[in-house]
């Protein structure tokens, strides 16, 4: 007998795996009989928060994830939606976070190689990437290491595997200075008759380990990532895995070539909880047992033990069930790309999970209980305490020139070049939007018109101050993104980052956003195919800004119809599209306050979806028509901020007429939503106004026009452009240049 049975299963070592001792009574009732530390380390990994859902499947059932164009919702690697001729895209956004605070690089580039393992896993070759990056302050003696680091990490694997990063967020709060969230996103295509799923199907198959060889590192990462960070937060660095994106391209390749055999019955990506998850995952899918022996599984390191190989999250691995006479043909194709192959299993029909070593059975369980016995807490929840309206009398004033200058070089909305010069966004060719504009877009390989757009968004700020509101915000700016592009937005999958949800405030926060985010996506047809809960993301009991991340794919027919945000020329008239009242007021928890007077009061600007999709309706035929020669919705930082970004994205200036009457910084700045600034050229004005305009239901007044050097907003004194543009671009490289100087 050797030490795997005889380890002791105390209440301490219970509870260093992450289980309460409730959990652990059901384990004992579930089993009849103490278990293993190998079953221990097992049911740890499947019923941890980041494996299991357990403290929010209640509510994520209640998301729309269905339509017409879907073909596969949450439940598998990755969502599946039709982008017709017989083409789907495939994609997900998952979390790194934990792991990325601890060791940046390794952390977020493990964190691309993860999500682009979940799209190619579905039988889809990726062709896009995003990543939605949040850090602390910028004074933090840890942020410049952190950003450095994780830029370098998502750079370093993107770009060696070969995947376009077209777009995605950074952002800066002190919130996050103890713990940053590294949300990454991929998308494939695929052919919809060529989807492989994760459900083993057959009695007596093998089950067969692909890819890299079987570490020590990332043992235990799936239950680090559900539990809080305290002082102790060092000793959490061998949870985190290591990655070779070199490796992964030739899994990829090999994976591909190993599909179009006809060999694979399914596969699944070995991720969090590594070979536990995807071999317990794929049994229990298809009402099967799965019997591994561990003899066969293929290691790197001397004198592993079944737990460590079970719980390992060494990066680069899959598992697949196989028909057994293309078992040859399939070794010889991984052999070709000089990877592993074993067989490490058969396929049962007993509903056990076995697990064999040295002629030893470590663990014999249930294998539908360790998914479906999971627990499932429905945990209490206090709903957020609306904010205070604004006093309207209480509005800070400042020179406009000099609040657009300071506001455009800060942390806050200043260019993310530095950081996105890192990555590869041209590689494979087909890149149409280069980031910085509202979304990327990809031409689809092989239709002469078709393109895919991608955005990321949330306003974390305003899903503290109201979380409902803060969801649907984030949902709708998500569509709008992909509306200004042209696109029809089709689908979208989340990532909801949150503190700790036994803390019934933040549950709170949860449950709000939720319902925020399912409103939304139901009022415009936005379903959720895919997603990714990360909860406990607290320090010392000091959690982040709740952040709900959308990632959304949208679709357009004809890209050589794709609107841009710089203005295309001078002379031509600017409209603000689906303006409130004038021009919009909203200043409650406004950049505008926050950044420059230190205030984050009031409530976000609420979100009216049926005006949102009025408005975007009206936008995409515009774009498609030919009429709009320049499109950017309007979001942080308002109008003054939007028209900026437009002159700086073109070196044309912009004069904006002289307002009339009323206080100029609300209306300037005010953050009010289902807005969208759109230039025209002036001899389709008439015919704009005349036979569309009387009957779109959308106030849209001509504000401006655009032309010369400068911007000039009302009665504010004149900006070049020039002084923009040095105000957008310098605040990031003077931060980060004392960090790529080593000081």
């Amino acid at each position: 007998m050797t030490f795997q049975n005889n380890i002791e299963i105390t209440p301490a070592l219970v509870a260093g795996h992450g289980l309460k001792p409730d959990e652990y009574r059901k384990i004992l009732a579930l089993i009849g009989r103490t278990p293993t530390y190998t079953e221990l380390g097992i049911f740890s990994a499947m019923w941890n928060e980041h494996c299991s859902y357990k403290s929010s499947k209640k509510w994520l059932k209640t998301l729309p994830t269905t339509g017409p164009r879907v073909i596969q919702g949450p439940g598998e690697n990755a969502g599946v939606v039709d982008i017709g001729d017989g083409q789907a895209v495939v994609f997900k956004m998952e979390s790194h976070n934990h792991p990325s605070f601890i060791e940046p690089y390794q952390g977020a580039a493990t964190g691309v190689g993860g999500i682009l393992r979940d799209v190619f896993t579905m039988g889809a070759r990726p062709v896009a990437a995003m990543n939605a990056l949040r850090f602390g302050d910028p004074k933090h003696e840890k942020t410049k290491h952190l950003v450095s680091g994780v830029v370098a990490g998502i750079g370093g694997y993107g770009n060696s595997f070969g995947v376009p990063t077209v777009g995605g967020e950074v952002e800066f709060d002190e919130r996050y200075s103890g713990n940053i969230l590294v949300n990454a996103f991929a998308a494939g295509l695929a052919d919809t008759d060529k989807i492989f799923y994760s459900k083993a199907r057959g009695v007596g198959l093998p089950v067969v380990y692909l890819g890299a060889k079987t570490g020590r590192d990332g043992v235990g990462g799936a239950t680090m990532a559900s539990a809080e960070f305290g002082d102790d937060i060092e000793e959490k660095r061998p949870t985190v895995q290591v990655g070779d994106p070199f490796t992964e391209k030739r899994l990829l390749e090999a994976c591909l070539e190993l599909m179009a055999t006809g060999a694979v019955i399914a596969i699944q990506d070995m991720g969090a909880a590594g070979l536990t998850s995807s071999s317990v995952e794929m049994g229990a899918k298809g009402d099967l047992g799965i019997e591994l022996n561990l003899d066969h599984v293929p290691v790197r390191e001397e004198g592993m033990t079944p737990y460590e190989m079970m719980l390992s999250e060494s990066q680069e691995r899959m598992l697949m069930v196989l028909h057994p006479e293309k078992e040859a043909e399939a070794r010889a194709v991984f052999e070709k790309w000089e990877l592993d192959f074993a067989t490490v299993g058969r396929t049962t029909d007993d509903l056990r999970f076995r697990v064999l070593w040295q002629g030893e059975e470590v663990a014999n369980l249930p294998i539908k209980d360790l998914g479906n016995e999971a627990p499932e807490y429905d945990r209490p929840w206090t709903a957020p305490v609306p904010a205070r309206p604004l006093d309207r009398d209480d509005v800070p004033q400042m020179d406009i020139a000099d609040a657009l200058l300071r506001m455009l070089g800060s942390p806050a909305l200043c260019s993310r070049r530095w950081v996105y010069e890192q990555y590869d966004t041209l590689i494979q060719g087909n890149s149409l939007q280069l980031p910085g504009g509202d979304a990327g877009v990809i031409r689809v390989e092989g239709h002469p018109t078709k393109a895919l757009a991608f955005s990321s968004d949330v306003t974390p700020r305003y899903c503290e101050a109201d979380p409902f509101e803060g969801g649907k915000q984030a949902v709708a700016e998500c569509w709008r993104n992909l509306t200004a592009v042209g696109a029809d937005p089709i689908a979208a999958t989340d990532n909801l980052n949150f503190g700790n949800p036994e803390r019934p405030e933040i549950m709170g926060q949860l449950v709000h956003a939720i319902k925020g985010i399912g409103e939304a996506c139901r009022a415009l047809s936005f379903p959720i195919v895919s997603g990714n809960v990360s909860l406990y993301n607290e320090t010392n009991g000091r959690g982040i800004l709740p952040t709900p991340t959308i990632g959304g794919v949208g679709l357009l027919p004809d890209w050589s119809r794709m609107a841009r945000i710089g203005f295309a020329a001078e002379g031509e008239p600017i409209l603000l599209f689906g303006a409130p009242d004038w021009w919009g007021t909203h200043l409650g928890q406004s950049i505008y306050l926050r950044d420059i007077f230190g205030r984050k009061n009031g409530p976000p600007p609420p979100v009216d979806l049926a005006h949102e999709k009025k408005v975007g309706d009206l936008i995409r035929i515009l774009i498609r028509d030919g009429l709009a020669t320049a499109v950017h919705d309007l979001s942080d930082g308002g109008l003054a901020v939007g028209l900026a970004e437009m002159a700086i994205a073109s070196g044309i200036g912009a004069e904006v007429n002289q307002l009339d009457g009323g206080d100029p910084i609300p209306l300037f700045f005010g953050e009010d939503q289902g807005r969208y600034l759109v230039t025209m050229k002036r001899e389709r004005l008439e015919h704009f106004f005349e036979e569309i305009y009387p009957y779109a239901g959308v106030f849209a007044p001509w504000i401006g026009t655009t032309g010369g050097t400068a911007l000039k907003l009302g009665e504010a004194r004149p900006v070049p452009v020039a002084e923009l543009k040095a105000a957008y671009e310098g605040w990031f490289p003077e931060f980060m240049r004392g960090e790529l100087e080593g000081h």
